[in-house]
């Protein structure tokens, strides 16, 4: 039959993986991204976000290191530098992918793409077009921003994510749409240079969804960092000026108004899947709520050879989780039996410290209506937390009473993200306690701390008490 031809559409990081994965499989590969490999995850996500945490970090610790002398008050970030820094690290990044893709046969395509028959893809390039075969088809165009009816985006006042990480300068005061990963992790980045920053959120925590004891553990860290944090207020009006944003609402909880205004408004809110003119019919792609595709646990569509993955599908809008989806996708297509499993899927939120969790909640596992025991280390008693200067985490286990399995696992810690690997390995793997407390730790680390949360779900803690 000679060789499949796989076209992939959207070269964002599921893409550019599924890209990959299917060389290593024998396909014939063409990739088809409107504007840089990597997508937002690279180019205006993921990877610029962190590297604006990891500088604006660096500062505010120098700035509060009470071992330190001299005129602290004329230490400065030099803002441009910041920017020129992290697009080194983009365009390092976008480099390496091609030169990967390259080396693996991958034609990379600019231009925007669609489903026009059974098989067949349509290129535009500029002024030219062009028809693609294809046995099999890869949906990766990811998702954008969402904004509100009374407050639209114009890229100057009222700005996304992707604008908030390219500024010219800091604003002098910022208004925070959502509670959620990406507006807590932008409002700390200016929060630690000197913006006056407001985050407002509908819910009744920060951080929906999350195991609620360590969120809110979290929410008052921010807070005594500068945070201001409004929960339960909901938005209903908007006024615009030449040089602030207001916005106007209720306090939830007692119907009361509100008004705050600042020099920009950043919505961070949610974000919506880029689905319009993928097929020649919409009505062929089976959409679920909020227009999402929706796809099997093989990532295929309600159309035969076309699959679907990251954050077009919905669920968690995570790069690892588009990862995961690209491969499974790939593997499909070059005929394998794969298939999505997101039962042990983490996340992370690069605040300081950062949180990082995996499986259910407790909140969710009392849902479920499973017995469960908790087991919680604060940091308080971590030597190496101490040697940080960060105290105020914590490692919570949820694990099943009658089985002593790990299901969930949450951390407040520096660097929880490299943590969390150890404890998604235990929920994947249905481990138990004793699977995870029985293993040599390297003293002094904090993963220490996994062991004896781990002690304590069972009384046996050894470094605080059991009571």
């Amino acid at each position: 039959m000679g060789e499949k031809n796989l076209v992939i559409i959207g070269g964002g990081p599921g893409g550019y993986l599924a890209a990959l994965r299917a060389a290593q499989l024998g396909l014939k590969v063409t990739l088809i991204e409107e504007d840089r490999v990597g997508g937002i995850c690279i180019n205006s996500g993921c990877i610029p976000t962190k590297y604006l945490c990891h500088q604006t970090d660096l500062f505010h610790q120098l700035k509060n290191n009470i071992n330190l002398e001299g005129p602290l008050q004329e230490l400065k970030l030099n803002w441009q530098k910041v920017q020129q820094g992290k697009q080194t690290v983009v365009n390092r990044l976008v480099k390496g992918l091609e030169f990967l893709l390259d080396r693996n046969k991958v034609q990379i395509i600019k231009g925007k793409a669609r489903i026009t028959a059974p098989g067949e893809v349509n290129l535009t390039n500029g002024l030219d077009e062009k028809a693609l075969r294809a046995d099999k088809i890869i949906l990766a165009t990811g998702s954008r921003p969402a904004d509100f009816p009374f407050l639209r985006f114009d890229r100057k006042r009222v700005i996304s994510s992707t604008e908030a990480l390219s500024l010219a300068e800091p604003p002098r005061s910022l208004l925070v749409i959502g509670a959620g990963a990406i507006g807590l992790e932008l409002g700390s980045i200016y929060q630690r240079i000197g913006t006056e920053v407001t985050i407002l959120e509908i819910m009744p925590s920060i951080l929906p969804g999350t195991d609620l004891t360590t969120a809110q553990r979290l929410e008052r860290i921010l807070k005594k960092q500068g945070l201001k944090i409004h929960l339960n207020v909901k938005i209903e009006s908007s006024e615009i000026s030449q040089d602030q944003v207001k916005l106007k609402g209720i306090s939830m909880p007692d119907n009361k108004p509100f008004e705050f205004n600042a020099e920009k408004v950043l919505i961070a809110a949610g974000r919506k899947p880029n689905i319009e003119g993928l097929v020649w019919e919409p009505g062929l792609l089976k959409l679920q709520r909020g227009n999402f595709v929706e796809v099997d646990a093989h990532c295929q569509t309600s159309m035969p050879d076309v699959y679907a993955i990251g954050d077009l599908i919905g669920g968690k809008l995570l790069a690892h989780k588009a990862y995961h989806d690209g491969i499974v996708a790939a593997e499909n297509a070059a005929g394998l039996d794969s298939q999505a499993d997101y039962a042990a899927l983490p996340a992370a939120i690069y605040t300081e410290p950062e949180l990082a969790t995996v499986g259910l909640s407790q909140e969710e596992a009392q849902a479920k209506g499973i017995e469960i025991k908790i087991g919680e280390f604060p940091l308080q008693a971590s030597g190496r937390a101490l040697t940080l200067n960060s105290l105020e985490g914590v490692v919570r286990i949820v694990a099943d009473k009658k089985t002593d399995e790990v299901i969930g696992a949450h951390l407040l810690a520096p660097h929880a993200s490299e943590l969390i690997p150890v404890l998604t390995l235990t929920v994947s793997r249905h481990l138990k306690l004793k699977d995870i407390d029985s293993i040599i730790y390297i003293h002094p680390t904090l993963s220490e701390a996994i062991s004896e949360a781990a002690l304590k779900a069972n009384g046996k803690a050894l470094h605080i008490l059991n009571s």
